[in-house]
């Protein structure tokens, strides 16, 4: 039986291959396919819940994932590496001038909290309000000063000022959430980020067999390559790269538009 996930996957590659000599085959099979995908998905939502984790379940998961790690050394974690590097390849893009604020969106116990010490103020939101002294022990007491914590309902950055961040992550964090609390967030973000500022977000991508398999067992939520990235133009950004590090460890990185933008060209890995 095919989940909701495989049917909608299904259609966005059918929505592809539209215009060719098979086209009322396609038309007719669309059609279909997304009536079924309507009704799967009004019945999965009560069941699955998939709309609105609790904070208990972030809270647990977030438990159960530290104890699995608590004990790996960093230095040797390839994925923690790749991305600290991408990280490190960005600022260095970026003028001194320009390295402001960052903004970690759901740091959780902190894995990736340090990789921001070249941007004066690190800003952290997370759904969580313990998060905020679980990062501040990977910190000198001195430079508690420049940390900033918020507490979010999932989708906003309320409490970060306009035009105050020159750089946004995330990891691990908005694979759970839905296309609309995407949407939500990067509207939010949007308005966080100066103008040229950029954002690099792990995604979840169903065209790959991991992703589709976290999906459809209810543990993250449906999205694919071209969904994020509409999402991201349709928002208002320039996609600047979009790819994986390894299976399940997919990511967009992209920018707000400017007359004179902080990164002019697309990041070399």
């Amino acid at each position: 039986m095919l989940s909701i996930e495989e049917i909608k996957l299904l259609i966005e590659k059918l929505e592809k291959v539209k215009g060719h000599d098979f086209q009322k085959l396609i038309d007719d099979n669309l059609k279909v396919l997304k009536e079924i995908a309507i009704v799967v998905d009004a019945n999965n939502s009560a069941q699955i819940n998939r709309n609105s984790k609790s904070l208990d379940w972030y809270r647990q998961d977030e438990s159960q994932k530290h104890t699995a790690n608590k004990d790996i050394n960093l230095e040797n974690d390839l994925l923690f590496n790749a991305v600290n590097i991408k990280i490190n390849n960005i600022r260095k893009l970026m003028p001194l001038s320009e390295q402001l604020n960052s903004l970690e969106i759901g740091p959780g116990y902190g894995k990736f909290s340090r990789c921001f010490l070249a941007w004066r103020l690190n800003y952290f939101i997370d759904i969580l309000p313990e998060s905020g002294s679980k990062i501040r022990k990977k910190f000198n007491p001195a430079h508690h000063q420049y940390l900033k914590f918020y507490q979010t309902d999932k989708t906003s950055c309320a409490d970060i000022p306009d035009n105050s961040i020159s750089f946004v992550f995330s990891w691990d964090t908005f694979v759970f959430f839905t296309i609309e609390h995407i949407k939500d967030y990067l509207l939010d973000i949007y308005r966080t980020l100066l103008p040229g500022g950029c954002a690099f977000i792990h995604y979840a991508n169903c065209e790959y067999d991991y992703d589709l398999a976290e999906a459809k067992k209810g543990y993250w939520n449906y999205n694919t390559k071209t969904v994020m990235s509409n999402i991201i133009t349709d928002t208002g950004y320039n996609v600047l790269e979009m790819d994986q590090f390894k299976s399940g460890a997919n990511y967009a990185l992209f920018q707000k538009p400017a007359k004179k933008n902080i990164i002019k060209h697309k990041i070399i890995k």
